[in-house]
């Protein structure tokens, strides 16, 4: 009879063994693969610790990755974090998205749990966390749960736990509110006060050229996201013979330690559209095309004095001014509105499905790409109804003026929620 080590069962690996290299440390270990091979995987990194780190890191994409392994009901809940960061670097999502996920779990997640190990995390400790989060806020609650959803179907995808223990907890309780759109008054309020701001003689400084005023017209006429209109180009506009037409191709964003940039897509896959855009917007568009030359096809229509795109802090900013000049500096309105706006016209006029469409939240890109022809893709009807309520002149005050039913409540904050996140304009 043999005797011996034990054979290291498949998808788990060995003892890990640290070489100092000189100032940089190389950790190693063999890992027995599904053909029930045993391979040597190595990392370097600049301190024992980062080199075992990098380590893990490519081991837990390894396949046939099982109990044993980098995982288990013992690890710290730490270990699981760190884990689940590295494959989140590696998933094809926004860097914005990222970044919120990486805000929560630092935050609000890792400091809850971080005293456990996977095995002591159950049911009933998920669930009276997310209720002191609920308390604080529903958003929060919500965010934080799927987190925490993705973090143990991570453990689980790894057998380190044997089931994931946000299953089970109770349903958030969304609270019933308001839906948050702005009352034609107030449209024309704001109107009024980006017509006259700073142009009083007595103020010094050079004057205002207009540009925050003409995004407010096109965020109105075209319920685009703020960094959507930011981004726009003449290349992205067109003229039919049934009213002008934009393609939402990408989307001006903000990240840490970085300016500003125009990012070359925009937030999902069913926001790259094209949509029509009533006349009152449509002019404001003319007139800023007009003024750039054949050689600037690419450059962004809002463009700051240099040729580079305008903030959406700028955008805010001066935003803030003409709520102060309007007498709704604590209204609680900012650019966003202007898309709820839009959404609630859409959806008083057309329904809501109509609406969801417009703003970017149905994918229609099958029926575009394949049986319908370009021209005849995009509906007209939208900008007609926005043109009609939402024009400088005479509009139709009915739209706004009406009270929402649940079922529109319930499918515009839909609407708002999927926004959330993003350019936070």
């Amino acid at each position: 009879m043999r005797h011996g080590r034990p054979r290291t069962p498949i998808g788990t690996f060995g003892e890990v063994l640290l070489t100092d290299l000189g100032g940089r440390y190389r950790a190693s270990t063999r890992y027995r693969d599904l053909d029930g091979r045993l391979r040597k995987v190595t990392a370097v990194g600049s301190s024992q610790r980062r080199a075992r780190t990098r380590l893990q890191e490519r081991l837990v994409d390894r396949a046939g990755y099982g109990s044993g392994g980098l995982l288990s009901v013992a690890s710290p809940f730490g270990d699981l974090c760190r884990l689940w960061l590295a494959d989140l670097e590696l998933r094809d999502i926004s860097e914005g998205t990222k970044a919120n996920y990486r805000d929560d779990l630092r935050l609000h997640v890792r400091p809850a749990f971080e005293r456990y190990v996977l095995g002591e995390i159950t049911t009933g400790r998920v669930e009276w966390f997310l209720r002191q989060q609920a308390a604080l806020s529903y958003s929060r609650a919500k965010h934080t749960r799927s987190l925490l959803n993705q973090l143990f179907a991570f453990a689980l995808r790894h057998d380190a736990i044997a089931r994931n223990p946000v299953e089970g907890t109770s349903p958030l309780n969304r609270p019933k509110r308001e839906i948050q759109a702005m009352t034609l008054e107030q449209v024309q309020a704001i109107r009024a006060a980006a017509d006259n701001w700073r142009s009083g003689a007595a103020l010094a400084g050079p004057k205002p050229d207009g540009k925050v005023r003409d995004i407010c017209e096109v965020l109105l006429g075209t319920s685009m996201r703020p960094g959507e209109v930011l981004a726009l180009r003449p290349c992205d506009v067109r003229e039919t013979r049934q009213g002008m037409v934009v393609h939402v191709r990408g989307t001006v964003v903000r990240r840490q330690r970085r300016a500003d940039f125009r990012q070359d897509q925009p937030k999902t896959d069913a926001s790259n559209r094209s949509i029509a855009v009533p006349e009152f917007a449509a002019q404001v568009l003319r007139r800023r095309i007009g003024a750039m030359g054949p050689d600037q096809r690419e450059v962004t229509i809002f463009h700051n004095r240099n040729g580079g795109v305008i903030t959406l802090h700028n955008l805010r900013r001066t935003f803030r001014e003409f709520l102060r000049d309007a007498g709704l500096a604590d209204s609680g309105i900012t650019p966003r509105w202007y898309r709820r706006t839009g959404a609630t016209v859409l959806a008083r006029g057309l329904g809501i499905d109509a609406a969801a469409a417009f703003l970017g939240h149905t994918s229609t890109a099958v029926t575009e790409g394949h049986y319908v022809a370009p021209d005849l893709s995009i509906d007209m009807a939208p900008a007609r109804v926005l043109e009609r309520a939402l024009r400088p002149v005479d509009p139709d005050g009915v739209p706004l003026a009406a009270g929402a039913s649940d079922e529109e409540t319930d499918a515009l904050e839909v609407i708002d929620r999927q926004d959330a996140g993003g350019e936070g304009a």
